[in-house]
């Protein structure tokens, strides 16, 4: 293996430009020319920038609901094992490969170049994470929208799109005696059909699938573009633009507000959701530890796939936040800060969640377990249908979704930037003139215009299918096993380790180097493979029952998920025909990274025969050897 080498530079690739020449890595990335990449203005534009977009959606919706499902409390259990050693060192791996490289989440992977693949496949994954990732921002602005009334739409049942099973009386019935059925949307008890009553259906499920959504009968069946959620979708589209236009300048600035805010809101709602009837109820059994189940193996897989979407770790992004760091810039001890904000995050926002579902709960006589769900089924549907029952209700209801347009609005911009970082990187002309931002619009335009299908009749279908495949469990998990693999095996932890100490001045704690060689690949590998095991066809829970997906539409979801994972194998192989010279140096020749000086150990300069203040485009003589197993623990 590559990381049995002795030195970085055996086979080096020596395209040093004359911009790196007497100046260090700090002032280099400070340069003005036109080709010259930006870095943020301060530490804390890292930080927050980091922070909005690991804390999003799955903190707010999938976290609280999983956690319930799998033994309360005792979920906590498997969730801190996969972070320590899953998440978190994946998550240290990919913001160091990135301030190490000074690239995105494509040029980063010349560390390894047999393996730039993942480069391409993450930034595939992160293109169409995009694309499905902004309805949900689309739903929540038209939510947002529809709250300025003295009287939320979604409370009563006199509205044109509501049928005759409307009510707003809504309470469990006596099931005694009764064959009883009943249909949820994720979970949701928001409706019963029983032989000797009649269906019953809450105003809030109607105003989301009927009128939101108004949903066809399958995916199949795109219908007609509802234009009113097409003119949402274009303005938050706009506002995304506005955010991430000028790069880093803007977005640094940017999070200020948005990683913030959502904070103060939460805040606000949870103090206002322990004080309302049923609180403590919602409140014990968010946190009700339930040690059985841990004897599942489906709960493991729940932490380990939660803990790798939460981190955002697979999309690329990363990596390209942390290439806009100063090469000696402390990251270390800030990514500690991301990682336990994130996770803070999660707790706390079950708490603000289940104090106002164990009110609910109260108001409408039922289980709790009946009325908590995940996904829009908890934002959607009985989170709004909890604040149309409160004093003041459309007031809590714009302050709700103004803060989940936040949540969501900096993890959309960030992994916008991912994917125009890696590109750009790939083509530096773009950072001339204004080529950036006519880039990034006919970017958002194509995304504005494919997310069109998610607003039509069937979106709902199409919005599934990206949710559940482009961006998946498997996707991400492979892409985790893929990079702890390149650096650890092939590049050398060792050798990454010493890259670590280059730029912030001491080596990090030997954990990462264990996670990275063994445990991460480990974990990785086991989640994926019970997931497997376990697998079972889509479908999609509503009201009226439960949809399963065509044959032809989840073969459309395998592809979505296959582009991503394929360009790890497909780049390797090219890199290997393209390379000259037995197999033997064909291997080494791809598994060689390609650095510049700045990034060169004291021992690799000496084994070129360059001296310390030797100017960066001094050709270097031939290599003498220099025995060192860089990748032993």
């Amino acid at each position: 293996m590559a990381g049995n080498e002795e030195s970085y530079t055996d086979g080096f690739d020596m395209t040093m430009t004359n911009d790196t020449t007497a100046v260090t890595a700090d002032e280099k990335q400070e340069g003005s020319e036109p080709d010259m990449r930006p870095t943020w203005g301060h530490k804390v534009d890292f930080i927050l920038s980091c922070i909005g977009l690991a804390v999003g959606f799955g903190n707010v919706w999938r976290f609280p609901y999983l956690c319930y499902r799998n033994g309360g409390g005792a979920f906590l259990i498997p969730y801190f094992i996969c972070l320590v050693a899953g998440g978190v060192p994946v998550f240290f791996l990919e913001i160091f490969l990135g301030q190490f490289m000074s690239q995105g989440g494509i040029g980063c992977w010349k560390i390894c170049p047999i393996l730039q693949g993942i480069g391409f496949a993450t930034t595939v994954i992160c293109f169409l994470g995009n694309i499905y990732y902004i309805i949900i921002l689309n739903w929540a602005a038209y939510f947002f929208g529809r709250s300025f009334t003295s009287l939320l739409p979604w409370s009563h049942c006199d509205n044109p799109w509501n049928t005759e099973y409307c009510t707003t009386n809504f309470t469990k019935p006596d099931t005694g005696g009764m064959n009883m059925t009943n249909a949820t949307m994720d979970g949701n008890m928001t409706a019963f059909n029983t032989t000797n009553t009649t269906l019953q259906i809450s105003p809030v499920v109607e105003f989301w699938e009927n009128k939101v959504l108004n949903m066809s009968e399958g995916v199949g069946e795109l219908g007609e573009v509802q234009w009113d959620l097409a003119v949402c979708l274009l303005c938050v589209w706009i506002v995304v633009y506005f955010c991430v236009f000028k790069g880093v300048k803007s977005t640094g600035k940017v999070v200020y507000f948005t990683a913030t805010f959502p904070y103060v809101m939460l805040t606000v709602l949870l103090i206002r959701g322990v004080t309302l009837e049923g609180a403590a109820d919602g409140l014990f059994f968010y946190l009700n530890p339930d040690w059985e189940r841990l004897k599942d193996h489906k709960v493991w897989i729940d932490a380990g796939t939660q803990i790798f979407y939460s981190f955002a770790i697979g999309w690329g992004c990363m990596p390209a936040l942390g290439s806009y760091n100063k090469f000696h810039n402390d990251s270390y001890k800030q990514c500690f800060l991301i990682a336990a904000v994130n996770c803070f995050t999660s707790l706390y926002s079950g708490l603000v969640v289940f104090s106002v579902l164990g009110f609910m709960a109260k108001e409408q006589g039922l289980d709790i377990k009946d009325v908590a769900a995940s996904g829009p089924g908890l934002v959607f549907i009985a989170y709004p249908r909890a604040l149309s029952l409160m004093p003041l209700a459309p007031l809590w209801s714009c302050l709700f979704f103004f803060m989940i347009i936040l949540v969501g609005l900096d993890s959309q911009f960030v992994g916008v930037e991912g994917v125009v970082t890696a590109v750009v990187d790939m083509i530096p002309y773009l950072r001339r003139g204004y080529n950036r931002e006519l880039f990034i619009a006919g970017m958002c335009v194509f995304n504005f215009l494919l997310g069109l299908t998610m607003v039509t009749n069937g979106g709902i279908y199409v919005f599934k299918l990206f949710e559940y495949y482009s961006a998946s469990g498997i996707s991400l998990l492979f892409m985790a096993f893929s990079e702890c693999v390149a650096i650890a095996w092939i590049f050398g932890a060792n050798r990454f380790y010493d890259s670590i100490e280059l730029m912030i001045g001491y080596r990090p704690l030997v954990w990462f180097k264990i996670c990275w060689t063994v445990l991460t690949p480990l974990i990785t590998v086991g989640i994926v493979l019970f997931m497997c095991v376990t697998w079972s066809p889509m479908e999609f829970q509503h009201f009226t029952g439960t949809y399963y997906f065509p044959s032809w539409a989840e073969g459309i979801g395998w592809v979505m998920m296959a582009m991503a994972i394929i360009c790890v194998p497909v780049t390797a192989v090219v890199k290997m025909w393209q390379a000259k010279g037995t197999l033997q140096e064909r291997w080494r020749e791809v598994t060689t990274p390609q650095l510049q000086y700045h990034q060169l150990r004291d021992k690799d300069r000496l084994a070129r025969g360059l001296r310390f203040d030797s100017e960066p485009s001094t050709p270097p003589p031939p290599y003498s050897s220099l025995q060192q197993n860089d990748t032993e623990l």
